[in-house]
């Protein structure tokens, strides 16, 4: 009988912790896809394009002995991995930052990649 309660209740927090992330996806799709510009998973690969989201993780991640600044951006429609070669920090790009970004996308190991961006803190 108590295993049941357990269980009952660690399902309900699953899923309150399920919806709250659905609500953080909802709330970036709103407030990134109203500014004009292309969404993350709409952008073509291989063309200079503009996008705006919130950096989830900083990763420093060497790359042939190389230091290289790791970020993911989100826009609530995908997470696109920014690379900064060479560089170890950022000064103010840290998760919750909202940022514009302008560049090319490619694709490396399955994943959606865009080294060097050119980039704009939003407040």
């Amino acid at each position: 009988m108590a295993d049941g309660k357990v269980r009952s209740r660690l399902r309900r927090a699953l899923s309150n912790w399920a919806d709250s992330g659905d609500q953080e996806t909802r709330e970036l799709r709103e407030s990134f896809s109203s500014s004009g510009q292309v969404t993350i998973d709409a952008a073509p690969d291989r063309e200079r394009v503009r996008l705006s989201g919130s950096i989830r993780t900083v990763t420093l991640r060497p790359r042939g002995g190389v230091p290289a600044l790791e970020a993911d951006l989100a826009d609530g429609t995908g997470v696109l991995t920014l690379i900064w070669l060479g560089r170890r920090r950022i000064t103010a790009i840290d998760p919750g930052r909202s940022l514009t970004v302008e560049g090319r996308i490619s694709i490396q190991d399955g994943l959606r990649v865009m080294y060097n961006p050119r980039y704009e803190l939003l407040p």
